[in-house]
């Protein structure tokens, strides 16, 4: 597709353009464009379109050359003007930003190198020893090397760098969460992506004019959301004019609500609301497969409910009254609590908190799930702990035995949860997850040890933060988790106990590679604040024994004088088990031990058994 239009000499063109096509050029912004400010769900809904539109044409034993007859995908317009031998873009950075990133996570889980060299291209060029990435912003010149290189992005987090770098950061994460195909899919995956996923590109040759085509799309939009339409539709359907207004009043209050939380909460609440009540079928996962239930509300709720009134039983105005007032405003008032109790920790709904800040975004229609209008605050509030604490214990008993948790690998299972717990009692609720669990065969206490690696960084100091927090509070301390870990902080970090010399460690290990596998095994890890690590980080263990008595109680296990004058602690350990003791020296052994005792600890914290804990 091109068009073109010209006045004067001042020509406007438009042309279809691949991926591959417009990231092969270099691009930088103009004066007027805004922060990159993508939030968690712009970036999963865009991971998500492109992944299912993906897999209605991949199908294992494919060849590759298949791919182009796969069916393209839209991914919408971008802005450009030339100007001064340079490319500007005026409008669609955002999706640029987030598809140079999805490509930097995308080359490191490729294992073709030619498809590794190809991402690279699209990423940046490289000249006399220089690299020049292809969005070439400088300010987020060093930000974009460190994700590149997958060097360390604690520096980037912190409140004094820019919103653009703290978001990209921030982005960037949720991808590495949310983005996860198998390993014989991703070339096919990527091929598709460069070759058959298209953008509008519209190119204006005339400054003047770059800025009037933005202003006008990104000012004068009109366009309703799917959350206003689905309104409309509602309101039009209730004939007595007293009720639609107060109907109308209903629905404006609690959607403003959810708009103070995030622009786009209203859309996720409804989304939620329906997939958690209402949903009772998802697109089979094979070539021209149509999209289910499950994909329909996420993508288009509001004609989804105009082709299944009868399932929602609106037959009637008074129906369509009842399912604004009563169903709608029930759903929606739990919905925001959930997503206040997932950005602060809240009594009783703090593993709302924890699988949160995993990135575990498909939670909230699972919690839904069994709530009931007929059931009390109370009973609702407890169904919300038990589910909740089920996910915790799913998602880090995957994260353990180095599982994903992404959307697609974990919305089908999701979806199976939601039918088979929805409207059931607290009882019957425990016991069906309770089941679940049981029959998992992956526990903690497994023979492929957890351990640090390139990509799981945050998700190994999480853990720790929650076992050195369970180790203090059960040994009748404060509660300290968000001190050990808040997302965006550096206060704390991971501390290998063996400094990283391998030459004092030759008579238990032939070589480096062995080594440093073994150094970063959990039991060999701690948390220290920022600036005690640094000063500790080369010291031999016997010193720094004497340093970690200063830190927290877990660090401080390691020293025998722990052991004497700590009454809660020492009741913790009679009254748990574990086998605490001190280290007076860290050999392979030590480490053995201390492995040994995370694992019991990982799996007193996340015990099936706290399912029932407060819930009658």
């Amino acid at each position: 597709m091109q068009e073109r239009y010209n006045d004067e000499g001042r020509e406007i063109s438009s042309d279809a353009k691949t991926v591959n096509e417009l990231l092969s050029k270099k691009y930088t912004l103009d004066y007027y464009q805004r922060e990159y400010r993508w939030q968690t769900n712009q970036v999963t809904d865009l991971i998500d379109d492109l992944t299912n539109k993906f897999h209605n044409n991949y199908q294992t034993g494919d060849q590759r050359n298949q791919v182009e007859n796969y069916d393209h995908y839209f991914l919408g317009s971008i802005i450009v003007s030339r100007s001064s031998g340079k490319w500007f873009i005026v409008d669609g950075q955002q999706r640029l930003t987030t598809l140079t990133l999805l490509l930097i996570r995308i080359r490191q889980l490729l294992e073709e190198e030619n498809l590794r060299n190809r991402a690279a291209t699209l990423i940046f060029s490289e000249r006399f020893g220089e690299r020049s990435f292809n969005l070439d912003i400088e300010e987020r010149k060093s930000v974009m090397d460190a994700l590149y290189s997958e060097a360390s992005l604690e520096s980037f987090e912190s409140s004094d760098q820019p919103e653009s770098i703290r978001n990209i950061v921030a982005r960037y994460n949720d991808i590495e969460n949310h983005f996860e195909l198998q390993n014989e899919e991703l070339p096919y995956f990527v091929d598709w992506l460069l070759e058959r996923v298209y953008l509008v590109q519209i190119t204006a040759y005339d400054e003047g004019d770059a800025y009037t085509i933005f202003e006008t799309m990104n000012d004068r939009g009109l366009s309703l959301t799917p959350a206003e339409m689905l309104r409309g539709y509602l309101l039009a359907n209730i004939r007595d004019a007293n009720q639609r207004n107060n109907a109308n009043r209903v629905w404006r209050e609690h959607i403003q609500h959810l708009k103070n939380l995030d622009k786009d909460e209203d859309a996720n609440a409804i989304k939620a609301w329906l997939r958690s009540q209402y949903a009772e079928s998802i697109r089979d996962r094979t070539r021209g497969a149509e999209p289910r239930d499950f994909e329909l509300i996420g993508t288009e709720f509001h004609r989804w409910i105009k082709n299944h009134n009868e399932r929602l039983g609106l037959h009637s105005s008074n129906d369509f009254v009842h399912f604004i007032e009563n169903n709608f405003k029930f759903y929606a008032r739990y919905y925001q609590k959930l997503i206040e109790a997932a950005s602060t920790i809240t009594e009783g709904l703090e593993c709302v908190y924890y699988n949160a800040q995993n990135g575990f975004a498909l939670q909230y229609p699972v919690l839904l799930a069994p709530l009931c209008i007929e059931d009390t605050e109370e009973e609702n509030l407890q169904k919300i702990q038990v589910v909740s604490r089920y996910l915790d214990i799913l998602i880090h008993r995957r994260i353990w035995n180095f599982r994903a948790i992404t959307h697609s690998t974990m919305f089908y299972a999701m979806f199976l949860i939601i039918r088979e717990i929805r409207s059931k009692s607290i009882h019957n609720l425990v016991n069906i997850l309770h089941r679940r669990l049981t029959e998992d065969d992956e526990t903690f206490l497994n023979d492929k040890w957890f351990r640090l690696h390139g990509t799981n960084r945050k998700k190994v100091h999480r853990i720790l933060a929650r076992i050195t927090n369970y180790v203090e509070t059960q040994s009748d301390n404060a509660p300290r988790y968000l001190e050990y870990f808040q997302q965006g902080t550096s206060r704390y970090e991971v501390e290998h106990i063996w400094a990283d010399h391998f030459e004092r460690h030759t008579d238990e290990f032939s070589n480096e590679i062995e080594f440093k596998e073994y150094r970063d095994y959990i039991g060999g890890l701690l948390l220290l604040p920022k600036k005690v690590n640094g000063s500790l980080n080369n010291m031999p263990y016997d010193e720094k024994r004497s340093h970690y008595l200063k830190e927290n109680l877990l660090a401080q296990s390691l020293h025998e004088k722990t052991y004497e004058n700590n009454p809660g602690f020492k009741q913790f350990i009679e009254r748990s088990g574990l086998p605490f003791c001190p280290h007076f020296e860290f050999k392979k052994s030590d480490l053995d031990a201390r492995q040994k005792l995370y694992q019991l600890l990982a799996e007193q914290i996340w015990n099936p058994d706290r399912l029932s804990e407060d819930a009658s």
